[in-house]
C-alpha cells in the first residue's frame, strides 16, 4: 500500500460477544493481531493500543448489533475514524480476495484490507433516546418470535393425543409470560418516544400511515432513527436492503432482478406487514399494487414494490412534517378511485 497516497494507517475489528479481534498495519508492516476483552476496560486498551500508529487511524468493523455498539461510541468519543460496514458487503469484500477459510483473525484481517482499500463512511452515533429505542424494539421483535414459535408448539401439542397434558399447560405459561414482557416494553418503547419531541412527532406521522399500527410504527421508527440525518431518500432504501439487483452478463445471463437484502433486515421486516395491509386498506396503494399485477409482477414482487413506496412515503412525510396523502404516493384516476375499506 502507498502510504504517500493514503496518509492513515488501516485497522480491522472482529467483533465477538466476549473478544476483541484487533488487525493493525503499522506504517508499512502488518502487525500481528492482538486479541482484548470485549469489555469497558478492553475498549480502552484498544484506543490506546490504536494511539501507537504514527498517523491516523482508519477501522473498519461490521455491524454486529449491541456487541460492538459500545466499542463503537468508545472510539467514536477517542476521535477514531471509524466506519461500521455492512456484513454482507465484507463477506463479498473477502470473496474477491478468494478468502476461503474463516476465523476471527482471518475477518479481522480482512476488515483491514476492507477499511485500507474500499470508500470510507464514518460511522454517526445515534442519539441517546434512539439507543433506547432499538434496544427494546429489537427485544420485542425476538420476544414476538418467541410466542410465534410457542403458539406454533401449542398447536401441534393440541392436534396429538400422544402429548401429556403438562406440555400444554407448560407452553399456555409460556406464552402467557412471553406476552406479559411484550406489554411491559411496548409501554417502556412508547414512554421512549414521548419524551423526545421529534420521535413523538415522527411516531404520530408513521401512525397516520394506513397499515401501520402502534407495535409496526414503533419497530419502523426505531430502525430508522439510527440513519443520519443527511441521508437521500435512495441510501434509505439501499440501508433497508429494498434496491433492486440486476444480475446481467453478456447475452446469455439474464437472472430475474431481486431486492439486493444487502441492509438492515429488522427494517425490511418491520415493513412487510404495513405494506400488506396497505395494499388492502389504501386506495392507492392498492391501485399501485394492482398496477404491477397488471404488468405480469408476481404477488410478491408487488409487495416488495410497495414496501419500497412506503419506505419513500415515509421519507417525505418526515421532510416535510405532514401526514400521509395517498395522492402523492401513487395517482389514479378519481372516477376509478375504489372506496377505503373500514
Amino acid at each position: 500500500m502507498n502510504h504517500a497516497l493514503a496518509p492513515f494507517d488501516p485497522c480491522g475489528i472482529e467483533v465477538s460477544r466476549d473478544h476483541l479481534i484487533v488487525a493493525l498495519r503499522l506504517a508499512d508492516h502488518d502487525e500481528p493481531c492482538r486479541e482484548f476483552p470485549n469489555t469497558p476496560a478492553g475498549h480502552q486498551a484498544v484506543r490506546r493500543y490504536l494511539a501507537r500508529s504514527g498517523h491516523a487511524v482508519r477501522l473498519a468493523m461490521e455491524s454486529t448489533g449491541l456487541y460492538g455498539l459500545d466499542l463503537a461510541l468508545a472510539l467514536h468519543q477517542a476521535g477514531v475514524a471509524l466506519m461500521v460496514a455492512n456484513p454482507r458487503a465484507v463477506r463479498h469484500f473477502a470473496q474477491a480476495l478468494l478468502q476461503r477459510s474463516k476465523n476471527d483473525r482471518l475477518d479481522a484481517q480482512v476488515l483491514r484490507q476492507f477499511a485500507a482499500r474500499m470508500p470510507f463512511e464514518p460511522w454517526r452515533p445515534p442519539a441517546a433516546a434512539a439507543f433506547k429505542l432499538v434496544a427494546v424494539a429489537r427485544r420485542l421483535e425476538a420476544l414476538t418470535e418467541m410466542m410465534t414459535q410457542e403458539k406454533n408448539r401449542l398447536h401441534a401439542a393440541s392436534l396429538s393425543q400422544a402429548q401429556p397434558t403438562i406440555i400444554r399447560i407448560d407452553l399456555h405459561r409460556s406464552i402467557a409470560t412471553q406476552q406479559r414482557a411484550i406489554e411491559r416494553l411496548t409501554t417502556a418503547a412508547l414512554e421512549f418516544v414521548l419524551s423526545d419531541p421529534l420521535l413523538a412527532r415522527r411516531f404520530e406521522l408513521l401512525c397516520s400511515i394506513p397499515g401501520f399500527g402502534a407495535t409496526s410504527a414503533l419497530h419502523t421508527l426505531a430502525e430508522l432513527t439510527l440513519l443520519p440525518a443527511d441521508m437521500d431518500v435512495r441510501q434509505w432504501v439501499a440501508y433497508a436492503g429494498l434496491d433492486p439487483r440486476e444480475y446481467t452478463s453478456g447475452t446469455s445471463v439474464h437472472k430475474k432482478v431481486r431486492i439486493s437484502k444487502a441492509g438492515n433486515k429488522h427494517l425490511r421486516r418491520a415493513l412487510y406487514m404495513p405494506a400488506l395491509v396497505a395494499v388492502q386498506h389504501q386506495a392507492n396503494l392498492r391501485a399501485f399494487y394492482e398496477h404491477l399485477l397488471a404488468r405480469a409482477k408476481t404477488k410478491l414482487q408487488a409487495l416488495v414494490a410497495t414496501m419500497r413506496k412506503l419506505l419513500h412515503a415515509i421519507y417525505g412525510i418526515f421532510k416535510h412534517d405532514q401526514i400521509f396523502d395517498g395522492s402523492k404516493v401513487f395517482q389514479i384516476a378519481e372516477a376509478a378511485l375504489p372506496q377505503e375499506i373500514a
